[in-house]
Order: structure tokens, then sequence, then C-alpha cells
């Protein structure tokens, strides 16, 4: 890192037979002195070498305060961020022009090695920010790194993948070195300038006191800030309270309503009934309530409730609340189906280790249905299915399709519904299907994007090789957010046709569909909204299997209205096997916002 290394002033040899340091000039006739710089360019362009050495010095600088005053968003980094006076960096000038040399020096790097730190911590926190809407979790969030990079490889490939590593691995090291080689440049700098240095911490302590005092802003930012200790102490409590999570998990797991019922009274409203818990991805209620995507979003879920009520079917809808937001679908479909907040990943490890029961393993414990899933976004082992009570799973490698993947999505909706009739549902002389669906054409990036085909003409997939061709490209889509939002929207609306459509198709009396979103879909398309409300609804023709929740008083139809009841997804588990339980009727308490 040439660039930071220290400046000399180029020898005197004018006059007094000694340099600068004292040493004996060198003797008349012989050879010179290796030449200070760059092969002695220094001596030959000193005006360049001093603004060389102000550069690399004013350079260093902006390093330090860029690490200090940048902010773990996106949407907050302006002018007016950087135009702010940090405590934390007063402080450290002051610590550095006070120490002894011999622990100066290591005092600089380990500062400099901190302030990298710092810095990786507020990009990884802008990125967790534009995908979860919350920042980098120290305790708990490690595992979704790992998540992210296979994330990438399943969408741009793997030599995308290697150059996404290869290239956060540049960064890392790179803000590492150059933030350690900038701070020990500017302690040189205060050092071999102590008097000035000196004055001018005291002048900025002064200053940023009476800005405290007065409240100084600049467009409504405040002038004095502290905001990296306020960060870093947020972070201590965030630590604190992940390895407190743990024993708090334990307690609430322990306690289940229904772990005592006889299996001969448990879900007695729904013996004989196919039941179908059906996850959308990304399903949020931006879809619903955003104007950009309200009209064309409105007009299939009341194009669906028509028809369906054509079909004989009847549907109700609520509003459930998400763990996440943005990604993990895989907390949500824990929460909503073992009755406990699965917030994080070390709840869910704990989770499907531990002998809770689930809704779907409570139909199971009764005997009466045949428990499957279908999971096309499961590329390889799942040993979580054999937790959730599922006697047979089937992924994306047994469900027989033999199209293209559309970027993340391994198989389209309509062909995973279309699979679960011809392997499960349309079998002569079965039993009642308990069945886990999800459907992932609705996972970002939403580009390329499947469309619907005739049913009798989706074979084994190939037929969407065509439809790919005539897809967007996704690095095209996320150069413009509204084309993002355009196709967020456009693929809840294939979802929503692909499941009501089957059950048009393919439904009965006996069929009992509950369907709702995972989570909110990312920040771009939510336009910064931190809501995690998601849909949900039933769908039945047995009119005595919706007079079961008539005490819900959900909103009829697929649409839920904006002050329909909102609960945790938490309590969704317990309300359900409530109300098809021996008693049936109301849910238990009122709503808990969380």
């Amino acid at each position: 890192m040439s660039l930071f290394i220290r400046s000399r002033q180029p020898s005197d040899t004018t006059g007094g037979g000694a340099d600068r340091d004292g040493a004996p000039a060198a003797a008349e006739g012989a050879p010179d002195p290796a030449p200070p710089g760059w092969f002695g360019w220094r001596r030959r362009r000193p005006r360049l070498a001093r603004g060389v050495t102000v550069g690399t010095t004013a350079l260093a600088g902006a390093l330090v305060l860029f690490a200090l005053l940048v902010p773990n968003q996106v949407e907050r980094v302006n002018p007016a961020a950087f135009l702010r006076l940090p405590a934390e960096g007063i402080l450290l000038a002051t610590l550095l022009l006070t120490l002894p040399p011999r622990f100066r020096r290591v005092a600089a790097v380990v500062a400099g090695v901190l302030l990298g730190l710092l810095t990786v911590l507020k990009f990884v926190d802008m990125g967790f920010h534009q995908v979860l809407a919350r920042p980098f979790d120290l305790v708990l969030d490690w595992i979704l790194l790992d998540d992210a990079a296979e994330f990438v490889r399943e969408s741009f490939g793997r030599g995308g993948q290697v150059l996404a590593v290869a290239g956060v691995i540049v960064l890392f090291l790179g803000v590492l070195v150059l933030m350690t080689l900038a701070t020990v440049r500017l302690t040189g700098v205060m050092v071999r300038h102590r008097p000035a240095a000196a004055r001018t911490t005291l002048v900025l302590g002064v200053a940023w006191i009476t800005c405290v005092t007065l409240g100084v802003q600049i467009t409504g930012v405040p002038v004095a800030t502290k905001g990296t200790a306020e960060m870093l102490g947020n972070r201590v409590e965030q630590v604190r309270a992940g390895l407190r999570d743990a024993r708090v998990f334990e307690e609430e797991a322990a306690v289940d309503a229904f772990a005592k019922t006889p299996p001969d009274r448990l879900l007695t409203g729904l013996r004989g009934k196919d039941v179908l818990f059906t996850f959308i991805e990304s399903y949020g209620r931006v879809a619903i309530d955003d104007p950009a995507m309200a009209g064309p979003v409105d007009a299939a879920l009341k194009d669906g409730t028509r028809r369906l009520a054509d079909a004989g079917f009847a549907s109700r809808s609520g509003w459930l609340r998400s763990p996440v937001t943005g990604a993990g679908s895989w907390l949500a479909h824990s929460t909503f189906l073992s009755g406990l907040w699965i917030k994080n990943q070390q709840r869910y490890r704990s989770l499907t280790t531990s002998d809770r029961m689930t809704l779907t393993s409570y139909f199971r414990r009764t005997g009466d249905w045949r428990t499957v899933g279908i999971v096309p976004g499961v590329r390889r082992a799942w040993p979580e299915g054999e937790f959730f009570g599922l006697d047979h799973i089937y992924d994306s490698e047994h469900l027989g399709y033999h199209g293209p993947y559309f970027s993340w999505t391994p198989v389209p909706d309509q062909f995973s519904l279309e699979a679960f009739e011809r392997l499960e549902h349309g079998k002569e002389d079965r039993e009642p299907i308990m069945a886990e669906i999800i459907l992932a054409s609705s996972h970002n990036p939403w580009s390329p994007l499947a469309r619907m085909v005739d049913w009798d003409d989706l074979g084994d997939g190939s037929v969407f090789h065509r439809i790919k061709k005539e897809g967007t490209d996704p690095k095209e889509v996320w150069k413009d957010p509204e084309k993002v939002r355009t196709e967020y929207r456009r693929a809840i609306e294939y979802s929503l046709r692909s499941l009501t459509e089957w059950v048009e198709r393919y439904g009965d009396e006996d069929t009992v569909l509950v369907f709702l979103g995972d989570h909110q879909p990312v920040p771009t398309v939510t336009a910064g909204s931190t809501g995690r409300d998601v849909p949900v609804t039933i769908v039945a023709k047995d009119e005595k299997v919706l007079e079961r929740v008539a005490g819900w008083n959900w909103t009829d139809g697929l649409k839920p209205a904006p002050d329909a009841p909102r609960w945790g997804m938490d309590e969704f588990r317990d309300r359900f096997m409530t109300a098809y339980g021996p008693d049936g009727g109301a849910s238990r308490g009122p709503a808990v916002q969380r």
C-alpha cells in the first residue's frame, strides 16, 4: 500500500557538511547514497511528492471519517450524514495523542482494525436491511451468509457464486488493510504536529459539546453524533438477548395445550377431509394495499373468489403477522405449524431437534390422514421433514419436472400443483390427505416468470423452456425498482391463479384449503414499509367447515378487509385445532398484537 508510505523531506545538501539528521555529508567524489522515495522520484519532483503526501493524508482522514459517519442503512446515506462531528473520532484522537510512543502504534493498529470491522459490519447491515429490513445479528445470523451464497448460486450459477464470494473476501480484507494504514498514517501526522493536533482536537471537542447543547442540525440531522457508540451499544444488548433467547424459548416450547389430548379427540371436525396448507412465497400485505399493485391483484382475487363460488366453494380471509420479512420462509412456516414464535435460526434448530408437536404432526398422530409435503424449493436432504410429521416428501427432484429453473424457482407453481394431483390427490381408493404445499414461483428475484398454460399441456414441464426464453432478464429488471415491483406483482398473480384454478379443477366436497403468505417481500418492493402482515384464507365447499370458524370474523372471499382480524402467526395452530376439535366453534382469547 505505497499510497500510505511515510513522507520524508529530501536531505539538505547545501550547507553545514551534514544532512538534516546530523549525519556527515557524503564525501566529494564518493558514490551517491541510495536515492529517497521511489527510485529518486521524490528528489526529482519535490512538488509532486508533497502533493502525494498531502493527498494520501487527506484520503486517510476521509476513510476514517467515512467509517465513523457512514450509516448502516442505504436510505440514510446522504451528504448530511457526513457533515457531522463524531464523538468517537474526537476521543480516539485524544487517546492517541496522550499514549506513550511504545503503546501508540499498537493502539493505532488496533483502532484501525476495529474501524475496518465496524465498516464491514455497516456494509453487512446495509445488505440485511435491504433484504430482511433489520440489521445483522452477531449471534444468530451467521448461517444466513451460507444461505445467501447458495441463493446466488441458484440464481446466477456457480460462476456467479464464485465471483460474489471472491469479491466479498477481497472487499473485507481491503477494508481492514486500508483502514489500518489510514489510522496509522493519521496518528503519525498528529504526533509530528502535536501542538496543532492538540488544539484542533480541543476545538472539535468544544464544538461537539456546543452542538449537543444547542441541538444544532443540518436538514434534520444532528451535527454532533455518537451514532457509532450507540450502534455498538445496541449490538452488545443484541448479543445478550441472543444468548438469553435459548432459555426463554425452551420455556415457551414446554407449553402445549394439546400435548395430552387423545388422538381420537384431535381435529374431529375435519375427519374425512383433504386438508391442504399452502404457502405462497413472499405473498405479503403490500400486494393488496400498495396502490401500484392493488388494482391487478384485487382483480385476481375477485376473479378467484368468483370462479371458486361458481364451483361451489366459499372462502374467508384474515391477516397473520409473520416473524420475518424479506426472507426466512422456513422460520415463518415453522411458526405457523408449531405455534411458537420462530424468529431466528437458533429457535428453528431448537424446535426441529425437540419433540414439539406441529399442526402437521398432530394430523399424523390421529392416524386418519396420510401426510405429504410438496416442497419444490428443497434440492437436497431435508431431515427436518420428519420433524414436521410428513409421511412422504416430494422435493424438486421427485415431482417429474423436466423443464427449466426460473432463476431461484426450480418448479413453476402450476406444475407443482398438477404433480400433487398426479402423485397423491388424484389417486383412487386413497385415504384422506393432509398436505403441506410450498408455492415458490413468487420467490425473489421474480424474473423470469412462468405463466399459465393449459393444464392438459403441462406434460413433463418441457413447455416451460419456451416460456422462460420469452421472460425478462433479472439483471435488467433489478436495475429499476419499479420493474422489480411490477414483476413481483405479476408473480403473485400467477401463484394465486395457479392455486385457485387447481381448486376449481380438482377440488371437491372434501377439499379444505388453507393458504397464506409466508412473509412480506424485500424492502425494494415494500418501499420501506416495516409491516409484517400476510393474508391468510380458508376455502371449503362444505358449509360446516366454515361454520366452525364463524367466530373468527374473517372477511368473505379471498381478499381480507383492511380491518380484518390480525393475529400473530404463532396463534394460528391452537386456534385452528380448537375450532376443529370436538368442542368446535370460537377461538380462544383476543388476538395478541406482537
